[in-house]
């Protein structure tokens, strides 16, 4: 029973990496179909000169079904399908250098902010290039005029008979190598750094944080349960507690799970966590998610400038742009992502750990 009720983390060398992969593949596919409409609605805010296109999230997913229809909140969504490349490297990345921390360190959330910044950085450098192309085709439509470049006449025409080409892909790839050469599908990069790597770096460990403060709200009644010795926890002041959290040898995870019902799925107090911690991660992140976006579509150049220009123009409120969009967007896919990616991890299991993790 003590086993069964134990979080058991799956590491790199647990997996069949032929499963992983191949499940992995469907997943992210998945994801990214579910979520690229929050996504285009959030490009189309943070881009927006105050509020001149849509009024908020829900004001520009209406107006965009009234005037595109569904395949207008899904523009550039075959381009961003090549982020499936990305998406493997991420997560092969992180498995990776979680192994690798862990030859040093056997503190989770230690190995959970390396392995994740690492997985991002690599993941960006694939990814900035596609968004770029895909951000621009977001922008087509009723945000047109908002970005500097656009789809030839005849193209749009196309795509209005609900042509399947890639006309207008390879449109606006011939506008942009011939304003700003190679280097314009890189423009925005160093802002995606800054804004991916710490919401990746951050994600996991928020994770791990969530789960150890619900932990701290239960403790109380449960102060003779397993390992749990009539210590109350409070909330950390430093990200330095979540590395250090833990009662009687007992991870955050491994305590919210004996706080739980014996029979509660694990997967279940695994999605709690998520979502939290994207929303976090979100907000954290945001202003900086706000420059990239019109460093990209703006054709801007410095990254200082145009957060200098954002804050004189919109004032502090034009760094929370898109927000509510990005969180909407990254709860469900918190969700998704941390049922689906322990899931994947379960089902890619070698055939002989199958029966020692619970779900």
């Amino acid at each position: 029973m003590q086993q069964k009720r134990n979080i058991q983390i799956i590491e790199w060398e647990d997996l069949d990496k032929r499963k992983f992969y191949s499940f992995g593949v469907f997943m992210t596919m998945t994801i990214r179909a579910t979520v690229y409409p929050a996504t285009l609605i959030r490009t189309r805010l943070q881009v927006q000169k105050g509020k001149s296109l849509y009024n908020g999230t829900f004001d520009a997913f209406f107006k965009i079904l009234r005037a595109e229809g569904v395949r207008g909140l899904y523009r550039g969504f075959m381009v961003n399908t090549f982020t499936l490349i990305s998406g493997q490297a991420y997560i092969t990345t992180y498995e990776l250098v979680r192994k690798y921390v862990s030859s040093y360190s056997t503190d989770n959330t230690l190995k959970s902010l390396v392995a994740g910044g690492s997985a991002s950085l690599v993941a960006q450098s694939i990814t900035v290039p596609i968004d770029v192309v895909s951000q621009q085709l977001m922008m087509q439509g009723q945000g047109a005029h908002l970005t500097r470049f656009k789809v030839k006449p005849k193209m749009a025409v196309a795509a209005g008979k609900h042509r399947v080409t890639f006309g207008q892909t390879r449109d606006i790839i011939a506008q942009i190598f011939a304003a700003d050469g190679f280097r314009g599908f890189y423009r925005g990069y160093v802002a995606s750094l800054l804004t991916y790597i710490p919401n990746s770096a951050v994600w996991w460990p928020f994770y791990h944080f969530y789960a150890g403060s619900f932990v701290s709200i239960l403790i109380d009644s449960r102060q003779s349960d397993g390992c749990v010795t009539g210590v109350t926890l409070v909330f950390p002041a430093s990200f330095r507690f979540v590395s250090n959290l833990s009662i009687g040898g007992c991870a955050p995870t491994e305590q919210l799970s004996k706080l739980a019902p014996s029979e509660c799925p694990h997967l279940l107090l695994q999605a709690v966590a998520g979502p939290l911690a994207a929303a976090t991660a979100s907000t954290v992140t945001n202003p900086m998610d706000v420059v990239r976006a019109r460093v990209q579509v703006e054709g801007r150049s410095s990254v200082i400038q145009t957060f200098k220009q954002l804050l004189a123009e919109e004032g502090f409120l034009g760094m929370t742009k898109g927000l509510s969009a990005r969180i909407i967007s990254s709860t469900p896919t918190a969700i998704v992502i941390v049922v689906g990616y322990e899931t994947l991890k379960k089902l890619s299991l070698r055939p002989e750990l199958v029966d020692s993790r619970h779900w």
